[in-house]
C-alpha cells in the first residue's frame, strides 16, 4: 500500500479502523449474509466511532474530516462487511450529504446530528423502475398544491428505504423540461401516502436494505425543497459524481479483501505435488490482481484529493469508479476460481465476495456510464 501519500492522521485512522472492523465487522459478515436484517449492531457501532459524521461539520455533530480520509474509512469497512459499507455509503454520502448542502439551517440542525448518531437513517431516492441510468427522464412528479407540492410515484433500488427516517426524494414538476424540471425534496418518515416495501432475492449485499418507495399524493411543504426550483438534477449529480469516490473506495475494499482470502488459500492449497503458489499461472494472477488493486486505490485516493482541494475531480472520480469496480468483480472472480468447487459454495468467504461485488459495476453509475463520461470530459463535450 502506498502508505507514503497518506498523512499520519490518515495512517491512524486507517489502523484504527481497521483493528474495529476486523473485531466487530468481520465476525458478523458472514452470519448477516446469511441470515439478512439490517446491520443496525454495525451502524451503531461506527457511529460510536465518530465514522458516521466524517465529512460532515462539527456544528451539526459531525466529526469534519476530509474526503480523503472517508474514502481511507470506507475501503476498511468494505474489506470486512461489503453490505455494511453500502448501507453507510447510502446514509452519509448520499442522503445526509444532500442535506448538509442543500438543506436550510433549521433542517441541518434538526436532522443531522440525530443522523450522525444513526438515531435516523436517510436514504436518496432517485431511481425509478422505468429508468436508472436516464436519470432525467423521471415519472415521479411534483404537483403545487396548497402551498406545498404533491407527491405520486414510485422509486426503486432504494438503499435503506424501509428503515429511513429522512428520505431526499427527486421529482419533476415539468417533464417536457427534462432535467430542468426536477426538483429535490425532503420527506419524513409518517408522512401520509408514504409506503416503502422490501425487495428479495438479492445476489448479494443481502445484509443492506434495498426496497421500492412509493409516493401516493404525500404532501410536502414548500420549505421542505432543498434548493430552487428546477435544480434537483443539478443537485443530484454533484452528490453523484462525489459519491463515486464514496463508492469507487468500496469497491478497493472489497477486491483487497477477495485479494487476501485467494493469497491466503493458494499458499495452503496443495495440487500436483505442491502448492497453487508455486504455479506460474497463480503468482501472475496474483501479481495482476495486487497491480489492478493498487492502480485502483491511487485512483481513488486521487479523485478525493482532488476533491478536497476544490479542484475538477469528475472525470478522475469515474475513472476510480470504473476501475476500482471492474477490479473488484474480476478479484472476486479469481478468488473464486483458485477455491475451485470450494469457492462455488457458502460459507466460503469467496462465494460471498462473489456475490457482493457484482453490483458494483451496476449502481451509482454503469461502468457504461462511466467510460461515457471520462469520454465526453476528454473530449471536451
Amino acid at each position: 500500500m502506498a502508505d507514503i501519500l497518506l498523512s499520519e492522521e490518515e495512517r491512524l485512522l486507517r489502523n484504527s479502523v481497521r483493528e474495529f472492523a476486523e473485531r466487530e465487522l468481520v465476525p458478523r459478515a458472514g452470519e448477516l449474509d446469511a441470515h439478512p436484517q439490517f446491520p443496525w449492531e454495525n451502524m451503531r457501532a461506527l457511529a460510536g466511532l465518530g465514522l458516521t459524521g466524517l465529512t460532515i461539520d462539527p456544528k451539526y455533530g459531525g466529526s469534519g474530516g476530509t474526503t480523503k480520509a472517508l474514502v481511507v474509512a470506507i475501503e476498511e469497512i468494505a474489506r470486512a462487511c461489503a453490505a455494511t459499507s453500502v448501507t453507510y455509503i447510502a446514509h452519509l454520502s448520499l442522503a445526509m450529504q444532500t442535506l448538509h448542502r442543500f438543506a436550510t439551517e433549521e433542517q441541518k440542525a434538526r436532522l443531522l446530528p440525530s443522523m450522525v448518531r444513526v438515531e435516523r437513517v436517510g436514504a436518496f431516492c432517485l431511481t425509478e423502475p422505468g429508468g436508472g441510468s436516464d436519470a432525467a427522464s423521471l415519472q415521479t412528479t411534483a404537483t403545487w398544491r396548497d402551498g406545498g407540492y404533491v407527491l405520486n410515484g414510485t422509486k426503486t433500488f432504494i438503499t435503506n428505504a424501509t428503515v429511513a427516517d429522512v428520505l431526499v426524494v427527486f421529482a419533476t414538476h415539468d417533464r417536457t423540461k427534462r432535467a430542468k424540471g426536477i426538483s429535490c425534496f425532503l420527506v419524513e418518515r409518517g408522512a401520509r401516502g408514504l409506503i416503502t416495501t422490501p425487495l428479495h432475492g438479492k445476489m448479494g449485499m443481502r445484509a443492506s436494505d434495498t426496497g421500492t418507495v412509493h409516493f401516493e399524493e404525500v404532501w410536502v411543504p414548500e420549505g421542505n425543497r432543498l434548493g430552487p426550483e428546477g435544480q434537483g438534477f443539478k443537485e443530484a449529480m454533484l452528490i453523484l459524481d462525489a459519491s463515486r469516490i464514496a463508492i469507487a473506495a468500496q469497491c478497493v475494499g472489497i477486491a483487497q479483501s477477495a485479494f487476501e482470502v485467494a493469497l491466503s488459500y493458494v499458499q495452503q492449497r496443495q495440487a500436483f505435488g505442491q502448492r497453487l503458489a508455486d504455479f506460474q499461472h497463480t503468482q501472475f494472477t496474483l501479481a495482476e490482481m495486487a497491480t489492478r488493486l493498487e492502480a485502483s486505490r491511487l485512483l481513488t485516493w486521487q479523485a478525493a484529493m482532488l476533491y478536497d482541494a476544490g479542484q475538477p475531480f469528475i472525470k478522475e472520480a469515474s475513472m476510480a469508479k470504473w476501475m476500482a469496480s471492474e477490479t473488484a468483480v474480476w478479484c472476486a472472480d479469481r478468488a473464486v476460481q483458485f477455491h475451485g468447487g470450494y469457492g462455488y459454495f457458502s460459507p466460503a468467504a469467496a462465494e460471498r465476495l462473489y456475490r457482493d461485488a457484482r453490483v458494483l459495476t451496476i449502481y451509482e453509475g454503469t461502468s457504461e456510464i462511466q467510460r461515457l463520461i471520462i469520454a465526453r470530459h476528454l473530449l471536451g463535450r
